[in-house]
C-alpha cells in the first residue's frame, strides 16, 4: 500500500470512528457541550458574512459605553432589511479579551435593545443569534446593573412588534442567552446547547466535584432533541457531517435553510398578532396537564 492509500484508508476509519462516536449515547449531551463550545465553531460575524449583505454596525448603548461581546447592526437577508443582535467569541488570546470570551455586560444588553428598538421603529426584523458561557459576572457589571439590564430586554422584547427569530449556535447558557432570546421562532443548531447553568457548575454544586458532569449534562436537558421536545425550541438545525467548526460555509448554508422560510412565514403577520404569539410561546413553556 503507498502512501495515498494509506491516507485514504486512515481517513475512512477516522470517519468511521466520528460516525460511531455520533451516534454513541454514553455522555451524549456533554460531547455536544464539547462541540458548542469548540473554539473553531462559527459565530455571530462568521454567519453574518455569509449570509447577509450591507452590515452596518451600530455601538454603544448611550449610557456607558461599548461591549464588543456584543453585535448588532443593520443588514438585508436575501431583500428583506433586518438588524442583527448576537454574542461574538473571538478566536485568538486578543480577540477574546477583546470579546470577553462572548460574555456581555449591562452595556451590551443596553446596545442589544437600543438597537431592537429601532428595527421596531423602522418596521424590520429582528435575528438574534445566541452564543455565550452566560452574562458576565464581574464586580462592574454587576454594579451597573446586569440583572436589570437582561430583565429590561426580557419586557422590552416581548412588546416589539416585529418578527424575532433567535438562532441559537453555540452556547446558550443561562440569562446572558435569554437576554436577547425572547423571539417568536427559536431555532438551535443540532449540536448548540441551551441551559439553565453548565455542566460543570451543576455538578459542582450537587456533588461538589467534577466528576459527574456527564450525568449533569444529561439530566439538564440541555440538546436540541431534548429541547425540541419538550416545546422549548421550534427547530433543530442539521450541522454538517462532521460538525459546524469543520465547514463554516456549509454550517451557514443549512442554517439559511431553517431560517429564511421561517422569517418569511411571519413578514406578514401584523404588530399585535406578533406581540400575542411570542407572549403565548413563553405562556406555554413548562406548562404541563394532569392526567
Amino acid at each position: 500500500m503507498d502512501s495515498s492509500e494509506s491516507t485514504l484508508a486512515e481517513i475512512e476509519r477516522l470517519r468511521a470512528e466520528v460516525e460511531r462516536l455520533r451516534k454513541d449515547s454514553t455522555g451524549a449531551a456533554y460531547k455536544r457541550t464539547l462541540l458548542a463550545r469548540h473554539d473553531m465553531r462559527p459565530y455571530t460575524l462568521d454567519y453574518v458574512q455569509r449570509l447577509f449583505h450591507g452590515f452596518s454596525e451600530i455601538h454603544g448603548d448611550r449610557r456607558f459605553g461599548d461591549d464588543p461581546a456584543m453585535i448588532a447592526g443593520m443588514a438585508v437577508h436575501h431583500g428583506t432589511p433586518v438588524m442583527i443582535v448576537g454574542h461574538q467569541k473571538g478566536r485568538d488570546i486578543k480577540q477574546r479579551q477583546l470579546r470577553n470570551f462572548g460574555c456581555a455586560q449591562p452595556e451590551g444588553y443596553r446596545k442589544a435593545i437600543r438597537a431592537m428598538k429601532l428595527a421596531d421603529k423602522f418596521s424590520r426584523p429582528i435575528i438574534c443569534f445566541v452564543d455565550t458561557p452566560g452574562a458576565y459576572p464581574g464586580v462592574g457589571a454587576e454594579e451597573r446593573g446586569q440583572a436589570e439590564a437582561i430583565a429590561f430586554n426580557l419586557r422590552e422584547m416581548a412588546r416589539l412588534e416585529v418578527p424575532i427569530v433567535v438562532c441559537i449556535i453555540g452556547e446558550g447558557g443561562s440569562g446572558g442567552a435569554l437576554g436577547i432570546a425572547v423571539g417568536n421562532r427559536i431555532l438551535m443548531q443540532e449540536n448548540a446547547i441551551y441551559t439553565v447553568i453548565t455542566p460543570e457548575g451543576c455538578s459542582a454544586i450537587l456533588w461538589k466535584d467534577q466528576e459527574h458532569v456527564e450525568a449533569a449534562a444529561a439530566a439538564l436537558k440541555i440538546t436540541a432533541s431534548d429541547l425540541k421536545e419538550l416545546g422549548v425550541i421550534d427547530e433543530v438545525v442539521p450541522e454538517p457531517p462532521e460538525d459546524a467548526h469543520s465547514d463554516h460555509d456549509a454550517a451557514a448554508d443549512f442554517l439559511d435553510r431553517h431560517l429564511r422560510p421561517c422569517l418569511e412565514s411571519m413578514l406578514g403577520k401584523s404588530g399585535s398578532e406578533l406581540r400575542e404569539e411570542r407572549y403565548l410561546k413563553f405562556r406555554h413553556l413548562g406548562a404541563i396537564s394532569s392526567v
